[in-house]
């Protein structure tokens, strides 16, 4: 038998949570054909790779990305195929560009998720043709993919396209007619494939443009009667609801485990953000974990929190910095367009203040700590500065660190590079919340924020704790099921095909080689972005990943790097709707047309 593929020799793993054991695969017309006990013989084979020494998994799944600009402009989304993800969910934290025009998803995107508006607003005038979810499914199916694309409908852009951006960002309530057109659009949306709908109740992201500037995203204006009827809908198609509780006050989170539960009733399915181990609230893990076991065990919900299989470690630039945002004075800051204007308003001696009152204030804290002294500068013109933090150089000076840090800002501007670790920095906390059966591995943003974060290899890194555990004598989770949080078990939970590696199954697969799964794997840099050019941070370590395929292509090969068709002529990913999503079934409303007789 001839196969397009053979790969011999390797650690197999099929995404079950099975262990590990040597394998040998034939690959042919996309899926995998034979899995056999002994090497396949190669002849006629146009591509035998010998695997001996690598793990050979399913493709990885980030269930929280942000790539919906640039997957419009740039489908090849080299940077995470790089690092073996072969499928992505777009459409998080209730930002989607499926309904609304191309000025409103804009404004709804950019400012939010740190890709500047001047180069995603021409992108969607150009790209965007379609108005409605039929057109949205239609584009990708013909879009020239790389890794697989799968997608939430957001609310703030539902809002927006039912009520308008003025009104979708004010305190009107959406009237009957508009709720019931909600409902019909979202139900439409997951007749289109979508997986379900996502929400934002905090209201720290801010809207761009000048129509709506600085305020907060439509959703977080929506009631919680507006909430549950859409939750309603969610709960009886069997979708998945991503949502966010209030990140400062976070109670909230409760009214979230009250929509999941399940008594007496069928459990809405969701995914939250986000259990983090912060140095602001070194607690919070506890908190998560605790209300995984309520809302699952107690309340008899499918609920799970997502985590971040990494030190969550920003690299900041001058006084552009995102968690400004959880305080008074830093919103002040971060509503300022004009950078003369921002760098002339920290010099104000009342502004400076009241600056460092409120960064000492506990009660306000979110996901930053707060603590220039753990503040440390990476690049800057005066190479004395770097690799000092910004208490030291306060001290050195004779000022607090606060001004130390706005006199080197207004100083060196953007070019003052400087970075900063949030939480997950104790790894004993971190293998806790990843051996949790109430977390799941996401939150890596992957597509957005291009100047501060990159976490693109985030299943390397969950892999290496796995891996650095068990060398160190002290395991707390096999290698197979280790693979299966990234795979097989993130695709059961939003209910598409992809995340096994079985005969028969698409031939989504990465080749690991575990000797590279050490500390460069945190290591930043620098890279440009295709097509948009922009430069944005990388974690590159290419001693990890041999190799990625998708749907039986290989779509990177380490050295080699991409070939040339990648994100071009053809297609290697593809759309995966939602495969768990019952069918409508549900009474025409006034304005929706009857069905013919």
């Amino acid at each position: 038998m001839s196969y397009d593929i053979i790969i011999n020799n390797g650690l197999y793993f099929d995404g079950s949570g099975a262990p590990g054991a040597i394998r040998h695969i034939g690959i042919r017309d996309g899926k995998v054909e034979v899995l056999s006990l002994s090497p396949l013989e190669g002849a006629g084979c146009p591509e035998v790779i010998d695997a001996k020494g690598q793990w050979l998994t399913p493709g990885f799944l980030e269930i929280h990305s942000h790539y919906d600009a640039e997957v419009i402009a740039a489908p090849a989304l080299k940077e995470s195929v790089r690092h073996g993800v072969t499928s992505v969910t777009i459409g998080s934290c209730s930002i989607s560009m499926v309904l609304a025009d191309a000025e409103d998803c804009s404004d709804l995107f950019t400012r939010v998720e740190a890709v500047p508006r001047e180069y995603v607003l021409p992108i969607l005038k150009e790209k965007k043709t379609w108005r409605d979810a039929a057109g949205y499914r239609a584009f990708y199916d013909q879009l020239p993919l790389g890794p697989n694309v799968n997608s939430f409908l957001g609310h703030s852009e539902l809002r927006v396209a039912v009520m308008g951006l003025e009104r979708a960002t004010s305190r009107v309530k959406p009237s009957e007619a508009e709720l019931a057109r909600m409902e019909q659009l979202l139900e439409e949306a997951l007749d289109a494939g979508c997986i379900g709908l996502s929400v934002m109740t905090t209201r720290l992201d801010k809207m761009d443009g000048d129509r709506a500037w600085s305020s907060p995203l439509p959703s977080t204006f929506a009631s919680w009667k507006e909430f549950s009827r859409l939750f309603a809908v969610l709960r009886r198609r069997g979708a998945v609801l991503q949502g966010a509780p209030n990140a400062v006050t976070k109670v909230n989170v409760f009214a979230f485990l009250w929509q999941a539960h399940g008594w007496f009733r069928k459990p809405l399915k969701c995914t939250m953000l986000t259990a983090l181990d912060l140095k602001s609230q070194p607690l919070l893990h506890r908190f998560t974990r605790l209300s995984g076991w309520l809302a699952n065990r107690v309340l008899r919900g499918h609920f799970r929190w997502q985590t971040l299989p990494a030190p969550f470690t920003l690299r900041l630039e001058g006084l552009n910095v995102n968690a400004f945002e959880e305080f008074g004075a830093g919103e002040i800051l971060r509503n300022i367009k004009d950078p003369d204007e921002l760098y002339a308003k920290v010099k104000e001696p009342a502004f400076r203040a009241l600056f460092k009152k409120q960064v000492k204030a506990v009660l306000t804290k979110g996901l930053w700590h707060r603590d220039f002294s753990d503040c440390w500068v990476t690049e800057c013109p005066a190479p004395s500065l770097v690799g000092r933090n910004f208490k030291q150089l306060g001290q050195a000076r004779g000022l607090d660190a606060v001004d130390a840090y706005f006199e080197l800002a207004c100083q060196y501007r953007e070019a003052l590079k400087w970075t900063t670790c949030y939480g997950n920095q104790r790894e004993a906390i971190m293998r806790k919340l990843l051996a949790s059966p109430w977390t799941h591995p996401g939150f890596a943003d992957s597509g957005a924020h291009l100047r501060s974060i990159a976490q693109y290899n985030f299943p390397l890194r969950f892999l290496k704790y796995v891996r650095d555990a068990e060398l160190a004598g002290e395991p707390f989770m096999e290698l197979g099921k280790a693979v299966r949080r990234c795979s097989g078990e993130l695709a059961d939970f939003i209910g598409i095909d992809a995340g096994y590696l079985r005969v028969g199954d698409r031939a989504g697969l990465v080749l690991i080689d575990p000797a590279g799964l050490d500390d460069t794997l945190d290591e930043l840099h620098e890279a440009p972005m295709e097509v948009l050019g922009l430069m944005r941070v990388v974690k590159r370590n290419d001693a990890a990943v041999a190799l990625t395929m998708i749907n039986g292509r290989i779509a990177y090969r380490r050295g080699l790097e991409y070939p040339d068709d990648l994100g071009k002529a053809q297609r290697y990913g593809r759309f995966l709707p939602a495969r768990d999503v019952s069918p409508r079934m549900r009474p025409a409303r006034a304005f929706e047309p009857a069905p013919a007789s």
